[in-house]
């Protein structure tokens, strides 16, 4: 897989960074939306360490980017898109986090039962069966079946989306094993909130009120640890705002204002 697509016309000088971790494309419909302002760059991430994909991050925008740029990370790609702004804080100039998980571990003890809760009684049982089959050494490719699982909790963690079609390229279950251990234990241990110490440049977060990530656990520790911070919150919109129905336009203005 390449690990870049451009939108647009140069000046390179937006990023899109894609959740996951282990599922790249899902961002194409924001690069493509934001293409008509401005140059998009959308790397996808394939190193298999957090300490890989933040060097592969730095490799694209510095031989694609120009440079310093503006950096979108949506979900997960937020938390990697809030550790690359802070240890090259020269490439960014600003950084937008989009329905970012939180970064105590505190506001994270019930998002997924949240999201399961969400789900009829069918669903949550095929959740819980992907579950063991996810964490059974035995099983072997686990891709299909995390790819399943997103969709589940896709639906849980959307409000009232729009019909829309996945953009995502492949799921990666050991990626998304390997990176996503690594990172909670960041936050578990309090690293992940003492790297925004070093973060210079102005920082928007934007959250949809249905995202079973809770807003507090972005909003509060970030508001007291950054010294340019603002919060928008979207009414009637989940975890991906740009296909919920009542969300989506205030979404993209708000990120054409942004960048």
């Amino acid at each position: 897989m390449e690990n870049l697509r451009k939108y647009g016309k140069a000046p390179f000088n937006t990023a899109v960074i894609h959740g996951g971790p282990g599922a790249p494309g899902e961002m194409a419909p924001v690069a493509r939306e934001l293409s008509s302002a401005t140059g998009v760059l959308e790397p996808l991430q394939t190193a298999t360490t957090l300490e890989g994909q933040l060097e592969e991050l730095k490799d694209v925008l510095k031989k694609s980017g120009d440079l310093p740029v503006t950096l979108i990370g949506w979900s997960w790609g937020a938390w990697l898109s809030f550790l690359f702004t802070a240890q090259y804080p020269a490439f960014v100039k600003k950084l937008i986090l989009i329905g970012s998980g939180p970064y105590e571990e505190k506001y994270a003890l019930n998002i997924m039962e949240t999201r399961l809760n969400r789900l009829s009684k069918e669903e949550k049982a095929e959740a819980f069966s992907l579950i063991e089959s996810l964490d059974d050494p035995a099983v072997e490719d686990k891709n299909k079946l995390l790819a399943r699982f997103g969709e589940l909790i896709s639906k849980a963690d959307s409000y009232d989306p729009l019909p829309h079609k996945s953009e995502l390229l492949e799921c990666q279950y050991d990626l998304y094993q390997n990176v996503w251990e690594q990172a909670r234990q960041l936050r578990s241990s309090g690293k992940l909130l003492e790297f925004g110490k070093k973060i210079q440049c102005p920082v928007v977060a934007i959250h949809g009120d249905y995202d079973p990530h809770p807003t507090e656990g972005v909003n509060r520790p970030l508001s007291r640890l950054l010294n340019d911070f603002r919060f928008i919150l979207l009414h009637n919109c989940g975890h991906q705002p740009w296909i919920e129905r009542s969300a989506r336009d205030k979404f993209y203005n708000i990120l054409k204002q942004e960048v």
